[in-house]
């Protein structure tokens, strides 16, 4: 059953677009072959696949030989991180960020488990990188250094190249996760110090279930998927056919539509977010307003709980976020926010709004007419002040565990 809604949660996933569904659709139908197959009725198939890994490619702007089709950016990030450690079985030292996705972080955690030292950058109020702190962190035993591109919570883009120059300057391979970055930022890989790059199909209008991950020539890949010896050897498993289809037509409209939708949706997300830091107090931007996402605006507001907010938003169909997707249901607030340093008394009020191409200036509009109404009623109601905030803010780890 569709519901209508005013969908503002497209950091957490997008809408297929139409043509990416007719694109797909034949292949889920009438031609459903094995690429892999020897047969015309595959081959056909394969073709088609292989027109798909063209549209990733100019899209990153790659070699159609350096993308790899994946299952969507937890493997991407998994199996970029496990090959650089695999072919560098010498290195045992990693550097990662505070603010990472789960995909990276949690596995930095597990191998830290297995005897790897990991270094986790810290970043400041406004959620960036010192690179100061990476290039005395990086040695002669550093295998990898990941960095996502942009973060998607607050949409801070990092100094990737700049990371990249360092990382070389030791010897580390560089592994960007991209998953927010792609279709809001131009990439180029042939003039990057990218090494792996991964992103993620249903951030770009395209299914769940499908990603790519972007692999320079040259770099020395161990496969985290052993089988068949699919995509060259370095993916096996039979290709989702579909979902390379959609991925393929996503990456392509993205190319077409990224200049027009960024800039239409940095004015909407202008717009919502002057509109709500003029008509309600106390609150802020939680991140770096001077380099983030065009579609991203992450704000704070002082003493009420997101989860409330959130929910008096739903009461009007409209989506939002307190955090990352892959995050929720936990107790805990955002990990993003708490490396940032952001203050209790905004920290647990903090909202995203992530835009997209299909975001209307009606539906801005219309946000900016119940937020007032929906913070000042939670205000009402909550028993935060600056005094009690500070006692929350010093004894929160205890409070939390004992939840």
């Amino acid at each position: 059953m569709k519901k209508d809604c005013i969908y503002l949660d497209n950091n957490a996933t997008t809408k297929v677009d139409p043509a990416v569904i007719e694109a797909m659709m034949p292949f889920l139908t009438d031609f459903y072959g094995n690429p892999s197959s020897m047969h015309s009725f595959g081959g056909q198939v394969s073709k088609e696949v292989n027109k798909a890994r063209s549209q990733v490619a100019a899209l990153l702007g790659a070699e159609e030989s350096e993308i790899i089709f994946t299952s969507g950016g937890t493997e991407g990030d998994n199996a970029a991180i496990r090959a650089a450690i695999l072919a560098q079985p010498h290195k045992r030292h990693l550097i990662t960020t505070q603010v990472e996705h789960p995909a990276v972080l949690n596995l930095c955690k597990q191998l830290e488990t297995q005897g790897y030292a990991v270094t986790y950058l810290s970043v400041n109020r406004q959620g960036q990188l010192d690179l100061d702190e990476l290039d005395a962190a990086l040695t002669e035993n550093t295998a990898l250094v990941s960095v996502m591109y942009a973060n998607n919570e607050t949409g801070t883009i990092f100094p990737i190249e700049e990371v990249g120059v360092l990382a070389k300057q030791k010897g580390a391979l560089f592994h960007v996760d991209a998953v927010q970055a792609v279709g809001k930022i131009p990439l180029n890989m042939k003039n990057s110090t990218i090494d792996m790059l991964t992103i993620s199909g249903h951030k770009i209008h395209a299914p769940k279930g499908i990603g790519a991950l972007y692999v320079r020539r040259g770099v020395r890949f161990r496969p985290l998927l052993i089988g068949g010896g699919q995509e060259r050897g370095r993916r096996s498993g039979t290709p989702n056919v579909p979902g390379i289809i959609a991925l393929g037509k996503a990456a392509e409209l993205e190319l077409l539509h990224i200049e027009e939708a960024t800039a239409r949706e940095r004015i909407l997300r202008d717009k919502l977010e002057t509109a709500i830091l003029t008509a309600i107090p106390d609150c802020e931007v939680n991140g770096d307003t001077s380099s983030r996402l065009p579609n991203t605006s992450n704000i704070g507001f002082k003493y009420i709980e997101g989860e409330a907010i959130l929910f008096g938003l739903n009461q009007y169909g409209i989506c939002a976020s307190s955090g990352s997707a892959c995050s929720s249901g936990s107790l805990e607030p955002s990990h993003v926010l708490r490396a940032m340093g952001i203050p209790y008394t905004i920290l647990h009020g903090s909202i995203r709004f992530s835009l997209s191409r299909y975001t209307t200036e009606a539906e801005i509009d219309a946000v900016i007419a119940v937020m007032p109404g929906i913070i000042a009623r939670l205000r009402a109601l909550s028993p935060f002040t600056d005094d009690n905030a500070a006692w929350l803010q010093e004894h929160e780890k205890t409070l939390l565990e004992a939840k």
